[in-house]
Order: C-alpha cells, then sequence, then structure tokens
C-alpha cells in the first residue's frame, strides 16, 4: 500500500481476515481513530493498518482489549508499560504453570496401567493435593 493511499472499512478488515464490526468495536474501545471523509465514511491509512497489526499481536500475546488500550496510552511512561507488561506476564506463568500440571495429569492418564483411573495411587495423590490447595485457598 502507497503511503498516500486510504483503505475503506471493508478493504483493511478483508487485509486482515476480520469482519468489519471487529475495526468498529476497537475504534468504540478506543482503539482506533480512522481519519472521516465529510460524508462520515471511515479511511484507513499505514497508521492504522500498523496500528491493527499491533493490536492482533498483543491479543496473540494473550492481551485483552483494555490492556492493550493502557497499553497504547502508556506509550510514553516506560515504568507503567513495564509493570502492565509484568503483571500479564506473571497472569500468563500462572495459567501455563496450571496448564503444564493439566497435561502431566493427562500423559500419566494416556499410559496408567491402572484399570481404574481412579484407583492409581498418582491420579489419587493429584486429587488429594487439589483438595488440600482448595482447604488452603
Amino acid at each position: 500500500m502507497k503511503s498516500s493511499e486510504e483503505m475503506s472499512i471493508g478493504e483493511l478488515a478483508d487485509r486482515f481476515g476480520l469482519a468489519a464490526h471487529v475495526l468498529r468495536h476497537w475504534e468504540d474501545v478506543g482503539l482506533l481513530a480512522p481519519r472521516r471523509h465529510a460524508n462520515g465514511r471511515r479511511r484507513y491509512g499505514p497508521a492504522d493498518e500498523a496500528r491493527i497489526a499491533m493490536i492482533l499481536l498483543a491479543k496473540d500475546a494473550g492481551l485483552g482489549l483494555d490492556l492493550i488500550r493502557l497499553l497504547f496510552a502508556a506509550t510514553a511512561d516506560r515504568p507503567a508499560r513495564r509493570a502492565l507488561y509484568r503483571e500479564h506476564h506473571d497472569r500468563l506463568a500462572e495459567r501455563i504453570a496450571s496448564l503444564q500440571a493439566s497435561l502431566s495429569v493427562l500423559e500419566h492418564a494416556m499410559g496408567c496401567e491402572a484399570e481404574d483411573i481412579t484407583a492409581c495411587p498418582d491420579f489419587r495423590a493429584a486429587v488429594a493435593s487439589r483438595i488440600a490447595g482448595q482447604r488452603c485457598g
């Protein structure tokens, strides 16, 4: 796309494989601010295209729209931005640890020789650990 070219909402949405209503929603929540023609039609340029690519990268990293908006607002405030990244990192690390534990249980269950998984000593230990964790939480 040449720097002077502009696209309609449909053209830009198609470029990223999105529905036009997604771009409208992102505008509603403050993530996009396309230029408007006198007739009110949205026109998107290279900066909007880059912004959409950034939003999609952030979403791929597991960030929600509210956090993405905060990060865009904190572009000049490095400590605030880093604090937001750290908070998301810590939540993501907790989720990964939980998913790894779940994967471990499933891998054991797939290869377990017990006739009844509920009789397996390893599975029973995982259940007991979960019960103990609920009591503490």
